[in-house]
This record gives structure tokens, C-alpha cells and sequence, in this order.
């Protein structure tokens, strides 16, 4: 049928549904248009983007490049390289950084011969400023979204325009300059929201604005960007990138308050949409995700399974990983995970999400001065415009550490403080682990009943989300039939303690390191409000706990 219409009818159905947004049959129309005959380079960019936007990566790519080659046989350097730049960044999205570098330094010598400046060197900064960013200097992109914001404004290019902002405010961010850096996102949105941009731009700064709140830990924003992201792929059924990610963002919302089945549900459906075409850089994210859904049930298996495939696709598996161990009982590679992963992060967004794991796993790995500056460096970040997600966060680790430093009373305090937050934002899981701190630090205080009755409801919160570890640990951490509230290896410990072992001896008679030796230690001294060995060894003797 399509053959019988024509190029001209055939192309002017196909720029209809380009307009129109419907993806499929503008794919259809100029490609039975470009298969009768030659078609302008303009008519080949259109189907290149519908072919994008239709999961025909590979095509795209070609037909980008003979768009590219057709301006070029007509002396239209400019619009050359505004094809260029596209599969450039088709490639750059999907992983393929190499052939990505070789089409922006080839767009990049094309405009050397302009004579006047173009929307088209506003364009090329923007890859080169995004790489600042992400190699650790957002200071120094900002001058160049500046020069392509006055480009585009110049030149009045919406595309050019959203994208400078977007990348300016994520500048800002990855500084710690949380408000000014969400003001020029929310901007950046607007024009989005609006429609005032190309499919392609709206796809990407939506994603990218949705992973920065994430980054921030604004669940409001995410929330709201994600429903909104929703709903623009909605309208456009045809649509194949983008809806992979509004479900990995739905999962780690629904996830977050207490919905796990439904995240394992979404994530998988995010994991499945995402594998074909193949080469969407998110699946990463959809895999990562996958392992967090696992380790907190206690397939341990299945999250190890994910997590490398998470690292396989570029998605570092970290904190994650990094926790598995920790649940697994391998505390000295969890402790030295997360110092990698925290040594290794130069954005200050980004190391803040590595922050809240390191302060636990470093309190279990008995370095309360390392999880101490973890835990400042979290409240740090929380105190500088930080969000109620933040903010919990860095009180549950200011508690944590204030219990292994011995403060029960400031951690009290905190974890209190923490669970007001968590109980807000309905955060089921997390406030089931605060209650836990507060139990640890009124038993601490002596108020066993106080301790008892935070201990039943985590237990019931655990038991209604599935989560095996935790349920697993409360048993562990359960008083021992001993009115101290040791547990049996905490007594184990006290013992080695009492007969005037060191760590390093307590270390090999038990078979474990040095670092959980210190670690049980520390807890013991919290639990029975003592300071010193000596007076740990005196209590031991004093209530028959050696004898026991």
C-alpha cells in the first residue's frame, strides 16, 4: 500500500506523524519514501530521530551519518554538524564513548571553518561541560553552559537553551550549591513541561533531572518528575527510550515506602524493557536495583548476581555490594569497599549516597573515628539546604555512631529525631532500623522497657516488608538470657576480656578479626555503660557473667 503512494505522498505522511509525535507511522512513511528514492537530508534527520525514538538505535545511527554526508555534498556545514552532534550523543547515551569522541571532534573541526558563530558551537560545549562535571570538576563547566546559554539565546534555540540550563544547575549541584543548582533544573523543566522542546532533549533532561533529585535525596521532586515523565511517554505509545527509566525511578519510590513485591514487579519490567534494543545505559540502574531488592530479603545470591551485572553494564555496584557483604559477615571487605567507593567519588551529590552505608559499615567494623567522619560529613550535606530524606539520613548515622562512641543518651536523641522524619515520609524499612538504634540506646539507659517495646514493633515492620537479614539479626541481637543484654558472643568477648586478653589474642581464640573483636568490645562497654576494660572485667566478675 505505502508502495503505490509516492515519495511526495509518502513523505508528507510520514512529516505529518513527525509532527503529530506518532513515532511508528512516521518511521514507516519516510522510510517507504526513502526506499523509493533519494529524500532530503532534512526528511533523513526526521527519520533518523523517529527511528531513535522507535528503539532502532543502529539504524538511527546510519541514518544520521547519511543526513550528515548529504548536508555536507551541499556545502550545509552547520546543519552537518547538527547531525553529527545527534549521533554523537545517540552513541554517548548508549555507552559507546569512543565512536561518540570521534563524531563530536568531527562536528567540532567542521565548524572551525564558520566564520560566524552558530547554534552549533553552543551544541559541542555541552558533552565537553558534562564530562567536567562527571571527571570531578563542575566548577570549571560552568563558564561553558554559561557561553552556550548566551549562544542559544542569541541564536534563539529552545534545545540549546534547556539543555545549558539543565547542565548548569546540575553543575551547581554536583558543588553543593543544592538551591541554586535545583532553581536552574526547575527552569530547565519548565521549558520541558511546556512542550517548548525536541522529543530527544525532553526524553534526556527529564531522565537526568529525575537521576539529580535522586542524587540529592528530594523524593518530592523525583516523585513529581517521574509522574510527569509518565505521563509525556504515555501520550506517545510508539515511544521506546525513557520508559524503561520512569519505571526504574518508580521502583525505588515504591521500594522506599515499603511496596517491595511491587518494586520487584516494576523492576523487572524495567529490566525486560530495557534489554531490547540492546545497549540502553539504564538497565544498569534497573539491575543495581534488582540487587538492593534482593539483599534486603536475603537472596544473597541473587544480589551478588545483580550487582555484577549492574557493574558488567557501567552502573558501579556500590553501596549495595559493599552492604551485602556486610550482611553476609564479611565486615573487613565490606569496610573496604566503601572506602574505595567513598575514596574514588569526587562529586560531593554522589558521595553523599556512599556516606549513610560507609557510617554503618564502618560502626561494624569497629573504626568509630572513620564512621564518626562519615556520619559528620552526611549532617554536612543535610545542613546545607539538605531534604527530609537527607536529613534522616544523617541523624540514623549520628545516632548509629553516638552508640558505638558510647553516647546512649545523644544517640537517643538522634535516632528519635531520625524516626520522626522516616515515620513522615513513610519510610516503613528505614524506621523499623531506627527503632532498632533506639532500642539499642534505651537499653543502654537501662530502660529495658522502652527497649523491648521499639524491639516489637521493627520486628513486626520486619516481618511485614520480608526482610530475612534484619528479622535474622534481631534474633542475634536479642538479650542472651543474661540480664546484661549481651549477646552469647558479646559474652564470648566479655570472657576473653575478663582473663586479660588482647584483641589480637580474644581475635584468634575466637576466629575472628581484630576489627569485630573491637567492634563487640565497643558494644559492650555502650551496653553496660562502662569505660574502660578494667571496670569491664570488674562488672564481669561482679554479676557472675564469667561463670555463666
Amino acid at each position: 500500500m505505502l508502495a503505490r503512494m509516492g515519495i511526495p505522498d509518502a513523505l508528507e505522511r510520514g512529516r505529518r506523524s513527525f509532527e503529530s509525535r506518532s513515532w511508528e507511522k512516521a518511521y514507516a512513511f519516510l522510510r517507504e519514501a526513502a526506499a523509493i528514492g533519494p529524500i532530503e537530508p532534512q526528511d533523513l534527520d526526521r527519520l533518523a530521530t523517529a527511528a531513535y525514538l522507535t528503539g532502532r538505535d543502529e539504524e538511527s545511527t546510519e541514518l544520521w551519518a547519511q543526513a550528515h554526508h548529504e548536508y555536507l555534498s551541499r556545502g550545509l556545514a552547520q546543519q552537518a554538524v547538527r547531525s553529527a552532534f545527534w549521533l554523537a550523543l545517540s552513541l554517548l547515551l548508549k555507552g559507546d564513548a569512543a565512536p561518540a569522541g570521534g563524531w563530536f571532534a568531527r562536528a567540532a573541526r567542521l565548524l572551525e571553518s564558520e566564520a560566524e558563530e552558530c547554534a552549533e558551537h553552543g551544541y559541542l560545549m555541552i558533552p565537553k561541560a558534562i564530562q567536567l562535571i562527571f571527571a570531578g570538576s563542575p566548577a570549571d563547566a560552568l563558564p561553558m553552559f554559561d557561553e552556550a546559554t548566551r549562544i542559544a539565546q542569541q541564536c534563539g534555540d529552545g534545545d540549546l537553551a534547556t539543555l545549558s540550563r539543565h547542565g548548569h544547575g546540575q553543575a551547581l549541584v554536583a558543588m553543593g550549591e543544592t538551591a541554586s543548582g535545583v532553581a536552574m533544573l526547575d527552569e530547565a523543566m519548565v521549558a520541558v513541561v511546556s512542550g517548548e522542546t525536541s522529543p530527544i532533549v525532553t526524553g534526556i533532561v527529564y531522565c537526568a533531572v529525575i537521576d539529580t533529585c535522586h542524587d540529592m535525596f528530594d523524593l518530592r521532586r523525583a516523585g513529581q518528575w517521574t509522574d510527569a515523565l509518565t505521563r509525556w511517554c504515555e501520550s506517545q505509545p510508539d515511544l521506546v527510550p525513557y520508559r524503561g527509566q520512569c519505571l526504574v525511578h518508580r521502583a525505588e519510590l515504591l521500594q522506599l515506602h515499603g511496596a517491595w513485591q511491587e518494586s520487584m514487579e516494576e523492576t523487572q519490567r524495567a529490566r525486560l524493557r530495557l534489554s531490547d534494543p540492546p545497549g540502553q545505559a539504564a538497565i544498569g540502574e534497573a539491575l543495581y536495583h534488582l540487587g538492593e531488592l534482593h539483599r534486603l530479603r536475603g537472596s544473597f545470591d541473587e544480589a551478588e548476581r545483580a550487582y555484577r551485572d549492574a557493574s558488567e553494564r557501567g552502573r558501579l555496584p556500590q553501596p549495595g555490594l559493599a552492604l551485602l557483604r556486610l550482611a553476609q559477615g564479611r565486615t573487613d571487605a565490606a569496610a573496604a569497599a566503601i572506602r574505595a567507593a567513598i575514596d574514588s567519588e569526587s562529586l560531593v551529590s554522589r558521595r553523599s549516597r556512599l556516606l549513610p552505608a560507609a557510617a554503618e559499615i564502618l560502626v561494624a567494623a569497629g573504626d568509630p573515628k572513620a564512621a564518626r567522619a562519615a556520619a559528620d560529613d552526611l549532617t554536612e550535606a543535610a545542613s546545607a539546604g539538605g531534604t527530609p530524606l537527607l536529613r534522616a539520613l544523617a541523624d540514623h548515622a549520628d545516632a548509629a555512631v553516638r552508640l558505638a562512641e558510647g553516647d546512649a543518651r545523644g544517640a537517643l536523641i538522634a535516632s528519635r529525631r531520625a524516626l520522626t522524619t522516616w515515620l513522615q515520609i513513610e519510610a516503613p524499612y528505614e524506621a523499623a532500623r531506627c527503632r532498632m538504634l533506639i532500642a539499642g540506646a534505651s537499653r543502654a539507659l537501662g530502660d529495658e522497657d522502652a527497649a523491648a517495646m521499639e524491639t516489637d514493633a521493627a520486628r513486626t515492620s520486619f516481618e511485614a516488608l520480608g526482610a530475612a537479614p534484619d528479622l535474622a539479626g534481631l534474633g542475634a541481637a536479642a538479650p542472651a538470657a543474661s540480664p546484661s543484654g549481651l549477646t552469647d558472643r558479646e559474652l564470648q568477648v566479655l570472657r576473653e576480656v575478663a582473663a586479660g586478653k588482647t584483641n589480637r589474642g580474644i581475635a584468634e581464640d575466637l576466629v575472628i578479626s581484630e576489627k569485630t573483636v573491637a567492634r563487640h568490645v565497643s558494644n559492650i562497654f555502650t551496653k553496660l555503660g562502662l569505660s574502660s576494660r578494667a571496670a569491664a572485667t570488674a562488672y564481669a566478675y561482679e554479676n557472675d557473667l564469667v561463670q555463666r
